[in-house]
């Protein structure tokens, strides 16, 4: 799983809105650009009021759905289907199966293949006995059968093999995506996932402690929890 391209904008806008209810903006003490250039301070005054209107809850907190976050995200197809669940506040452009399915030869680094996992053996009871299945020969099977398909589409157009390799296609395999977010729905996924099974989702919250102000606003009130 791989970030790239983070880009955190509109500060100055949701800080200066947060303080339309009571036109208190002569209290804000917040500097968005020092000589000439773009800067970020957020000061005492404004994320005091910030962390008030966050614990005060989702209803008072809709300055944070004015923070925005644009990122490029590499990850397999099991992680994207879970991270499909956040549809609202979110939008994503990805790149294409239909089309760019077919640009190069498969490889172990096209997938999300875990080291660990590839140690794993299972025994099934056959006429003979006991058989030995090793998951790494099975993914070299699928790799094998994917540029097979692979093949066969380009010397037949035949656009069965095509939708034979979309069928059969690993949901390990990495997919990219430009993924934009607000801070408001980055604080409900790092509450909601930050304990998940999936190491995908371990490492996605790490990127959002990165963030700019994360600790202050996003991860707010978590060493409250328990």
């Amino acid at each position: 799983m791989d970030f790239k391209n983070t880009k955190v904008f509109n500060f100055e806008g949701a800080l200066r809105g947060m303080r339309n209810p009571l036109n208190s903006w002569d209290k804000s003490d917040s500097i968005f650009y020092l000589h000439g250039k773009e800067s970020l301070t957020i000061g005492p005054n404004d994320l005091n009021l910030a962390q008030r209107l966050i614990l005060a809850g989702d209803e008072h907190a809709k300055f944070l759905r004015q923070i925005f976050t644009s990122v490029d995200i590499t990850a397999p197809l099991y992680w994207w289907k879970e991270a499909d669940t956040y549809k609202v506040g979110t939008t994503a452009n990805s790149t294409s199966t239909m089309h760019k399915l077919m640009a190069k030869e498969f490889e172990h680094s096209d997938f999300e293949f875990d080291d660990g996992s590839l140690e794993i053996s299972t025994y099934q009871i056959t006429h003979g006995g006991l058989f030995e299945l090793n998951y790494e020969d099975y993914i070299n099977d699928i790799l094998i059968m994917c540029n097979k398909l692979r093949e066969k589409y380009l010397e037949t157009n035949d656009k069965r093999y095509w939708r034979a390799l979309v069928q059969i296609l690993p949901n390990a395999y990495l997919q990219t995506r430009t993924w934009t977010a607000n801070y408001a729905i980055l604080r409900n996924i790092y509450f909601q996932r930050k304990n998940h099974k999936l190491k995908e989702w371990h490492l996605f919250c790490d990127w959002i402690i990165d963030l700019p102000y994360s600790t202050e606003l996003i991860t707010l009130g978590e060493q409250y929890e328990n």
